[in-house]
């Protein structure tokens, strides 16, 4: 405890608390986000551990501004599939029409992960086109027992849809803009396609 002594104002001690009160207060420092997201799921009756790591939006530096603001203000985290070897699951694409830069992006917020399209002509309104808790995109890979995220999205040219349909008869005529990828790591993929102001699956064989 300090002597009164010392508490005085004419006193070092005494000068060094009246200037101290004067000083702002320092902000705390914000807490970093959890990038990496690990618990246990039960599969077929037996406890499996998972793993699904994140990106923050700033790892993203060619998002417009507008559009990584929105995605900060959701909390969003990026996904990445557990085969990712650099920065994935942010593209972007003529969607909306030909030569259109328009952005698509897996965005993870309080363990939905849902996926959102930005059109360049209205970046503060994205779609919502498909939406999941992050445990149920989860998948067994070879060489450890740990789950991992397996939802994959990425641009589809015309030319890749044309040959894509290939076994369809009669084949469909090739687009005029491009698609979105969204696909489930070594599994299925489905092609989303803007047309008529509104999405659509397009047909495969």
């Amino acid at each position: 405890m300090l002597s009164t002594d010392l508490k005085r104002p004419g006193t070092l001690w005494g000068i060094l608390l009246c200037v101290g009160a004067l000083l702002p207060a320092q902000p705390a420092k914000p807490l970093s986000p959890q990038l990496n997201e690990s618990g246990q799921i039960v599969v077929d009756g037996r406890s499996t551990p998972y793993l699904i790591r994140h990106l923050p939006v700033s790892s993203f530096p060619d998002l417009p501004a507008s559009v990584a603001d929105l995605l900060n203000q959701r909390g969003c985290l990026i996904p990445q599939t557990y085969e990712a070897h650099q920065p994935e699951n942010v593209i972007h694409a003529g969607f909306e029409r030909a030569e259109s830069l328009d952005w698509a992006v897996l965005c993870s917020a309080q363990g939905t992960v849902s996926l959102l399209v930005f059109f360049s002509s209205a970046p503060g309104k994205p779609f919502l086109l498909a939406s999941a808790p992050e445990t149920q995109r989860l998948q067994s890979h070879p060489s450890t027992g740990v789950l991992g995220f397996n939802w994959g999205i990425d641009p589809a040219s015309p030319q890749q849809i044309h040959e894509a349909q290939i076994g369809l008869a009669p084949r469909p005529a090739k687009l005029d803009h491009d698609a979105l990828a969204d696909s489930v790591v070594d599994h299925k993929t489905i092609y989303r396609f803007y047309a008529k102001s509104a999405w659509i699956v397009l047909e495969m064989p």
